[in-house]
């Protein structure tokens, strides 16, 4: 049985193990032991209840019950920018014109923005690739909407997910070729390994004015919002439960982010509680995501469910996992966009 809950102290091997895994472009997750050190600790902080919510990294582990290994994370943070400046470039058009001269050309620009400043973030969702199978990826990501319904005050009202760009087999990313590399004179990866740790070097060495995107090599124009072929199936996801790709890139690769109103995202709006009925001939309907309404003992699961009356009936083994019993409170939707209760 796979069970989604907070990180603890004593996942600091398997999440070290998995930022191993993570490769280049994974800016939240890096093969860096500073780096998912601080990740660990801020995930620990956010379940205190001294930490201010907009302050707070909700880290989660993906667990295999039936071993205990951690085999995926995936976060929020409550609000991007506050502490530190969060940059991406809006993708716009500009339009040079000459009627006595019969031209008229649209060319895209790039200009930097801090825009979603302020804005909640999906992050950091990695999965072991040997538990690539099976609906374990969309247990890691779906997950996160359940938590965001139970606990909208800790989060502003946008959320935004940045979809890792396109990069080739060898980690290599056209996009900052064309155009990063002109201003830092970093390879890419050691470019998104630093902005991991301190952003500051970012306002200090990007352009300051708008790009024009036809000066730029037609092999970095053509990855402009392309997601890594890795990512695609992160970024259909999102995209069925209502996120959007409304023109902002990441400035290093290019990477889409997508965005939606919290409320306006399916499994958020359309999740409602149910109550527990542990019950040892159930397991038969439509996949469900099922979570506790805890804070500190949030947890999710991924199991065949026919809600009826408002009573969610689990087998023992699910209860086990989510730690229920007879009677409690559990908040329930549908895994499938799809799907209607």
């Amino acid at each position: 049985m796979m069970v989604i809950r907070p990180i603890r102290a004593d996942d600091w091997d398997a999440l070290r193990a998995l930022s191993r895994k993570t490769g280049p472009g994974f800016t939240s997750l890096q093969d860096d032991e500073v780096q998912t050190r601080g990740k660990l600790d801020a995930g620990l902080a956010a379940f205190n209840a001294n930490t201010a919510p907009q302050d707070a990294l909700y880290l989660f582990v993906l667990e295999d019950t039936a071993s205990g290994q951690v085999v995926g994370c995936s976060a929020i943070e409550a609000a991007v920018g506050l502490d530190q400046p969060w940059y991406n470039y809006r993708v716009g058009t500009l339009v040079h014109a000459s009627r006595e001269l019969q031209v008229y050309n649209r060319i895209n620009t790039l200009t930097i923005s801090n825009d979603h400043t302020g804005c909640s973030e999906l992050c950091t969702l990695f999965l072991d690739p040997d538990f690539r199978h099976g609906k374990n990826g969309h247990l890691l990501s779906k997950s996160r909407f359940l938590f965001l319904a139970e606990f909208p005050e800790r989060f502003d009202q946008r959320l935004i997910a940045e979809m890792r760009g396109y990069s080739d087999a060898q980690g290599i990313s056209p996009f900052w070729e064309g155009l990063g590399r002109h201003f830092f004179s970093l390879d890419f990866a050691e470019a998104d390994r630093l902005s991991a740790r301190d952003k500051v070097f970012i306002a200090e060495l990007m352009p300051k004015h708008t790009i024009y995107t036809n000066l730029l090599p037609e092999s970095a124009r053509q990855v402009i919002s392309h997601t890594h072929d890795n990512t695609t199936p992160a970024r259909k996801l999102l995209e069925a439960e209502g996120l959007r790709y409304t023109g902002y890139v990441d400035i290093f690769d290019a990477g889409p982010l997508l965005e939606a109103p919290v409320n306006e995202i399916r499994a958020v709006r359309e999740s409602r509680y149910a109550k527990t009925l542990i019950d040892t001939h159930a397991g038969a309907g439509e996949p469900f995501l099922v979570a506790t309404p805890r804070f500190e003992g949030f947890r999710c699961c991924l199991t065949p469910l026919n809600v009826d009356h408002n009573i969610a009936r689990l087998t023992p083994e699910v209860a086990a996992a989510l730690q229920v019993d007879n009677g409690d409170p559990v908040r329930v939707v549908p895994l499938s966009a799809s799907r209607r209760f």
